[in-house]
């Protein structure tokens, strides 16, 4: 146990540096949503990693959008994109390697057109942490699960099964190059199978020692992953690994999120990570949307899950820019 606690220490941690300048840190929102808006059509097996293809600058503009509402942390458009589904597609090795880069590529470009157009902003910043900057500013590779590579509604209910062996070869070239491109961390994001939760971290126990990333699960209620695991079971596999910096859920229903906040509390005390779901209720098997017009916003329930134990909140499927300044006004105006 000593040993364990000396390892997590010793971990340089940016989710830790950013919570040291500003708490809570704003994720931002939907990617697929925005590139809908913007006349992206997302409805093939790549979902939104089919504008990395058609439209990079408009996954570059939607990042930009993000950090202008207020977000902190731009997530790549890589969560349907790895090296399987684009060759399934009659993409090329290659060429599926160069578009897993170019994901990167937009977000980082956001990044420095979003500062290049407030450098001579009011609130100069002055931790050496995030330099040249007010507030901090990340990029995080999104891996999505296995289940989305099958594109048939699997990462709703985690009824797939893989070896952890298969699980890493499948992650492993993805990860590489978002490493190499130049992301900050991995988000392990909408994990419904612990199995593949366990090889992930295997994964960047071995292969990626020197990153970071966060877990989010994929949840069917407040205190279950998809697969049936109790979130506790799964919140402490990833409480156990040094390198995993954040714990929490996304593209979930948000009224699931103060009770699941207290399940992740109760074995952690690792920062905690929610973006959900805007409250519309989306249907796997055909791939739809029902409105909820009478759903509570994020900045209408973002307060109380800070006071539950959140550190790092955002939002997932249907949110927007608007979403996430609002947000983000709540809490840094």
């Amino acid at each position: 146990m000593a040993h364990n606690l000396l390892r997590r220490q010793s971990l340089h941690s940016v989710i830790q540096q950013a919570l040291a300048v500003q708490s809570p840190i704003i994720i931002d929102g939907a990617m697929a949503t925005e590139l809908e808006y913007r006349g992206v059509d997302t409805t093939s097996e790549l979902w939104s990693a089919i504008a990395l293809i058609q439209a990079p600058q408009s996954v570059r503009d939607v990042h930009e959008a993000y950090f202008e509402a207020g977000a902190n942390i731009a997530i790549t458009d890589t969560y349907q994109a790895n090296i399987a589904a684009f060759e399934k597609c009659g993409i090329s090795h290659e060429k599926s390697e160069r578009l897993i880069g170019t994901a990167v590529s937009a977000a980082l470009e956001a990044r420095e057109r979003y500062r290049r157009h407030h450098v001579n902003a009011d609130d100069a910043f002055v931790n050496d942490s995030f330099p040249n900057y007010a507030r901090p500013l990340l990029v995080a590779g999104s891996v999505g699960p296995y289940g989305a590579f099958l594109a048939d509604g699997s990462e709703y209910t985690g009824d797939y099964h893989l070896s952890a062996a298969a699980y890493r070869d499948f992650h492993r070239r993805r990860m590489q190059i978002l490493s190499e491109s130049g992301i900050d961390l991995f988000a392990f994001e909408t994990m419904s199978n612990i199995g593949e939760v366990q090889a992930l971290i295997g994964l960047l126990s071995e292969d990626f020692s020197d990153r970071e990333a966060w877990v989010s699960f994929s949840l069917s209620d407040s205190g279950h992953l998809c697969d049936g695991t109790s979130l506790e079971t799964a919140a402490t596999v990833a409480d156990a690994c040094p390198q995993i910096s954040a714990i929490g859920v996304n593209c979930v229903q948000p009224e699931l999120v103060t009770d699941a906040i207290g399940h992740i509390s109760a074995v952690t005390a690792k920062p905690i990570i929610v973006y959900p779901n805007n409250g519309d209720v989306y249907h796997p098997d055909t791939k739809t949307w029902t409105s909820c017009a009478d759903a509570l916003s994020l900045s209408d329930l973002a307060p109380r899950w800070v006071e539950a134990g959140a550190s790092l909140i955002g939002g997932c499927c249907r949110t927007s820019p608007t979403d996430i300044h609002n947000l983000a006004q709540a809490f840094h105006q």
